[in-house]
């Protein structure tokens, strides 16, 4: 029924359609071809130009039936009315290469996507960056995931009404499906509310890659941490070195055991840099015992410790 109603709609133009990434291999018949042997018959195939003249309605006559193939069209991918979509193009082949000989007998080879794919994750992923070259992706050949040859198709889902990716609920979700020591992080008693979907990875990171460190969207750990902590950006008159230069120095973005995020309590946390100024470095007794290691510890008297306006605010304690 709902085959029926597109036709119509479409008033015997044909259709884009693009085979889904969690199609199983075995509702594509399997060929004795390595990767390599594959993409060599791809690149032919693009070189012969052997596009359907009826585009998807010859590939619909044989996956219609298949729930999450038809599910193209309930996304932008496939909107017919949208002319950036592939849909308004090549249809089914704007993504998955010529037709060839594919629908006699289905042997021959088309770019399928995905864990399931014979295809190379580079392979996959021009197919995606032809289309998709904001500015957004202009750092993906030097990232990370291009290094480690993830394919765009891991995370992103083009068969859906919405990619579960862009959506705000499900994006930390997505990133800690393999960032699990982040995962495990952001569940620790102070952390930034990432598991409650109030921030999500790419507040802070992009994805796709960029020319910064731990491809952070600004050019520094201080800059990242200050678009939302902006009391801590100074300039003060009197500036803590380890605040000014790195604020991971001292906390853990991601979540820590301790207070605020810091990687270890205080005074132990002072101490690595503080070891041989007087009281700072002497053993800490119980808590309790007296200020140096009660309470905030180093912070009971050195309070402002991010930095002081205060004429004598030296030693950040006004």
């Amino acid at each position: 029924m709902r085959w029926r109603k597109i036709k119509t709609l479409i008033m015997g133009a044909s259709l884009f359609l693009i085979l889904s990434p969690s199609v199983k291999a075995q509702e594509i018949p399997s060929t004795h071809e390595t990767g390599e042997q594959i993409e060599k018959i791809l690149t032919d195939k693009f070189a012969e130009g052997k596009y359907s003249t009826k585009g998807a309605d010859s590939c619909l006559m044989c996956h219609r039936k298949n729930n999450t193939v038809m599910a193209i069209f309930d996304g932008v991918h496939g909107d017919i009315n949208n002319s950036k979509s592939p849909m308004a193009g090549l249809q089914c082949e704007a993504c998955h290469g010529p037709l060839g000989q594919h629908n006699k007998g289905g042997k021959e080879p088309m770019i399928s996507f995905g864990s399931d794919s014979p295809l190379s994750a580079p392979s996959q992923n021009t197919v995606c960056l032809g289309c998709h070259q904001k500015t957004e992706q202009s750092g993906w050949h030097s990232s990370l995931h291009n290094m480690e040859e993830i394919a765009c198709a891991d995370c992103h889902k083009v068969h859906a009404a919405k990619d579960p990716v862009l959506q705000k609920q499900q994006v930390s979700q997505v990133c800690t499906s393999c960032h699990t020591r982040q995962k495990s992080d952001m569940n620790k008693r102070s952390s930034h509310p990432l598991k409650w979907n109030d921030m999500t990875c790419i507040d802070c990171h992009n994805p796709h890659g960029s020319f910064n460190e731990s491809a952070l969207k600004k050019t520094s750990v201080n800059d990242t941490c200050y678009s939302c902590h902006a009391e801590k950006r100074g300039p003060f008159l009197w500036e803590h070195a380890p605040v000014t230069e790195n604020c991971s120095t001292c906390h853990n973005p991601h979540g820590s055991v301790n207070d605020a995020l810091v990687k270890q309590r205080v005074p132990q946390l002072c101490q690595q840099c503080h070891a041989d100024d007087g009281h700072a470095s002497r053993v800490v007794t119980p808590p309790g015992a007296d200020a140096f290691g009660a309470g905030m510890g180093c912070l009971n008297c050195h309070s402002q410790i991010h930095g002081s306006n205060h004429p004598s605010g030296s030693n950040f304690a006004r």
